[in-house]
């Protein structure tokens, strides 16, 4: 069954990356429920697939499994979900003026950050996670998304690009005053 040793090394090597595999579940999944199943059941498989890690990077590796894990149970769930990225040019932002209690949840730049991300595409929003948040190299990620790292480099590129246009749009909607709310000072 197991060696001794097997289950102090798997505490030792994998445990510590439980938050950064949880932070890329719930990225991936949108949802924080479905995020907490797909992260156990990715700690699982590494669990049973302890014994095959040759060493190297626990964390690249463990990230991997949660990564498949997330993308295998979105397929089987969500199939249509995911089906086309979209496409700003096709649908332009809502120009209705949000109700006060968007405009305090907006003007919270950690909230607007989160808005933004989840409006990216998946792969955007998966290697922006991992070199923004997670703090990981090219070289991690191109193992992680099975990326060549130039093409890690230019998706990081152009998702930083689109996130800070919709930064900008999410920011210039928020500061954006309504027709409502223009009060005519002659009157």
């Amino acid at each position: 069954m197991l060696e001794n040793t097997q289950l102090p090394d798997f505490e030792q090597a994998v445990l510590p990356h439980l938050d950064a595999a949880y932070n890329l579940a719930r990225w991936l999944m949108r949802n924080e429920q479905d995020a907490q199943d797909v992260a156990q059941e990715a700690y699982l498989r590494a669990f049973r697939f302890f014994p095959g890690f040759r060493g190297g990077d626990a964390r690249a590796w463990l990230m991997k499994i949660v990564r498949n894990t997330c993308y295998t149970w979105l397929h089987a769930n969500r199939p249509l979900q995911e089906a086309a990225e979209f496409d700003e040019n096709l649908f332009p932002p809502d120009c209705s003026a949000p109700n006060p209690e968007e405009v305090v949840l907006q003007n919270d730049s950690a909230v607007l950050l989160r808005k933004a991300l989840e409006k990216l595409p998946p792969n955007s929003r998966e290697v922006l996670v991992l070199r923004e948040l997670e703090g990981m190299s090219y070289k991690e990620i191109a193992a992680i998304t099975g990326m060549p790292v130039g093409t890690v480099m230019s998706t990081l590129s152009r998702a930083r690009d689109r996130l800070r246009q919709t930064l900008t749009g999410l920011m210039a909607r928020v500061a954006a005053p309504s027709p409502g709310r223009i009060v005519d000072v002659n009157a």
